[in-house]
């Protein structure tokens, strides 16, 4: 069977067009609720396919980080869930190769630093002073997973770069460089949060699991039973 055709991955699907609808509406509790609901579908399907545990435990830090979120007070450890999150995507990437490619490729994270460093000069004196230095180092996390991440697949890299984007939106957002309707109360945040895992999920499982192998045709061109 596809794995893109799973059960879980389709539960996934449902419920991140749940959760945004709910975004839309302002609906709360259930906005919160739906979206603490997502990054645990692609928990189970990583699972299923046998996929990297390194990326089920990124997932994993990233349902901690959406709950600390949602919690008054919390924003600093919510924010050091996905720090650790984002040390697993990176410490997978670096296990497929992703060093000596950028060694080949030093644009990209020459770009993505410049990147981080135009984002940090843009919200730096709108951050409360004890979110400065946690935002640093999150935002150099996060270059870091794309950099390696695009040294080793596309895909992969346009989940990181949305990541990064999405994580951008919150942080000029915080610092008031952005009006609240320009993100429509974290529509566009969420659609591009969820996008990025769904990406990264997919192409780590893919580069992991074998699942490469599993899907390219056959010598006479037709495609393996397993993965119709």
């Amino acid at each position: 069977m596809n794995p893109l055709r799973s059960p879980w991955l389709a539960a996934f699907g449902v419920a991140v067009v749940a959760h945004l609808a709910l975004v839309l509406a302002q609906a709360q509790p259930w906005e919160s609720i739906s979206k603490c609901l997502i990054a645990p579908l692609l928990i189970a399907w990583v699972i299923e396919q046998g996929g990297p545990r390194i990326i089920a435990a990124a997932l994993f830090f990233c349902l901690l980080g959406d709950l600390f979120l949602e919690l008054d007070g919390f924003f600093v450890a919510g924010m050091a869930a996905f720090a650790i999150a984002h040390v697993c995507f990176v410490t997978f990437f670096v296990r497929h190769g992703a060093l000596a490619s950028l060694g080949r490729r030093l644009w990209i994270p020459a770009a993505l630093a410049v990147a981080a460093v135009l984002l940090l000069t843009w919200v730096w004196a709108g951050l409360e002073s004890g979110l400065r230095i946690p935002v640093l180092v999150y935002a150099l996390l996060l270059s870091t997973t794309a950099a390696t991440a695009l040294a080793v697949d596309l895909r992969a890299g346009l989940g990181a770069l949305l990541f990064l984007f999405s994580d951008g939106l919150i942080a000029a957002s915080i610092a008031e460089r952005v009006p609240e309707d320009a993100v429509a109360g974290g529509f566009v945040v969420m659609l591009t949060y969820t996008a990025a895992l769904f990406l990264l999920a997919t192409s780590s499982v893919r580069l992991g699991s074998g699942w490469v192998a599993s899907t390219r045709p056959a010598d006479d061109g037709s495609v393996p039973e397993q993965v119709r």
